[in-house]
């Protein structure tokens, strides 16, 4: 049970609920498979899977959650070759053209047939609320992806006060000044060897770096030239590596030996003991690492942020 991502949000305000509390709301949208004429469904699964059957997996103070989203897949070409099909036959029947607007009816009607035999994708997004942290923490690799997590908890909540945190300085300014060497990086932070430069012009051009010492010449030119860099790859306190962006993202997260040696000592064959473990483990890190992180970057802006009296 190890994010590969993190999109992180902040609660707003204080919040708090049980495991108890939170599984009786996702129950209301728990998943159902699509029905024959529907192209998707999404709803709550249990975390552990074939493991588990309840919707909230808790552990040190945490609640995790899983989306699950069915697509059913009507390739585009079959649809079109259908599609033109039945317009050239309209056309030699009736001697008339078949024009736009209904050609997308025809599609329409197709595309309603097809569906009962398509194929069905199915993701899981996978999410932790700490309440005690005052966080949300979803594993997906865009926001997008992340929001939409978000939006379906705070549909079945009623209520989800969060927002992405925000920082008292652009995070773009402090990567740039790590690597030119005009802000100082925590030792907490070790510098990895790939991150991508923008100029920030309207027209400017992108530069994508990996395997580099991002210290040498090749590098400091580009900076030299007015660019700006807007990823980072980052390793923190040695125990957790990660690709940062100036949206705050945390990509291709990798949780160091330490850890996984830790979970080696988990009895390898009770499935359910080693998932809690790695949730322990995970939420463990990244409690320390987020705040520090934020603070690494020239400290959280919390004055949006209604805190506890």
């Amino acid at each position: 049970m190890w994010f590969r991502n993190a999109r992180v949000f902040r609660f707003t305000k204080p919040f708090d609920i049980s495991a108890e509390a939170l599984e009786e709301q996702l129950q209301e949208d728990a998943f159902k498979p699509c029905g024959p004429q529907e192209t998707m469904r999404q709803g709550w699964v249990p975390p552990l899977g074939k493991h588990g059957e309840q919707l909230v997996h808790s552990a040190n103070g945490c609640h995790l959650i899983a989306l699950r989203k069915e697509e059913k897949i009507l390739p585009g070409p079959v649809v079109k070759e259908a599609v033109e099909e039945r317009a050239e036959a309209i056309e030699t029947d009736q001697g008339r053209k078949v024009r736009r607007k209904e050609k997308d009816e025809i599609k329409e009607q197709v595309m309603l047939e097809m569906l009962p035999q398509a194929f069905s994708r199915n993701r899981r997004c996978y999410a932790y609320l700490s309440p005690k942290d005052g966080l949300l923490v979803v594993d997906a690799g865009s926001s997008k992806q992340a929001e939409d997590l978000a939006s379906t908890l705070r549909k079945s909540l009623g209520s989800l006060p969060v927002r992405p945190p925000a920082v008292e300085q652009s995070p773009a300014f402090t990567f740039t000044g790590w690597l030119n060497e005009t802000v100082e990086h925590p030792t907490t932070i070790e510098l990895g060897s790939e991150c991508e430069l923008k100029d920030p012009s309207e027209d400017g051009g992108v530069v994508r770096c990996k395997g580099l010492d991002l210290k040498a010449d090749e590098i400091r030119n580009h900076l030299d030239a007015g660019m700006q860099v807007t990823r980072l790859a980052l390793t923190w306190d040695d125990s957790l590596s990660f690709v940062l962006d100036e949206e705050l993202g945390i990509r291709r997260l990798k949780f160091g030996e330490t850890l996984q040696d830790q979970l080696d000592e988990v009895d390898k064959d009770d499935a359910v003991a080693k998932f809690d473990a790695a949730f322990t483990l995970m939420t463990l890190e990244l409690s320390r690492m987020i705040p520090g992180l934020l603070e690494a970057l020239g400290g959280e802006d919390r004055s949006a942020i209604v805190e506890e009296d």
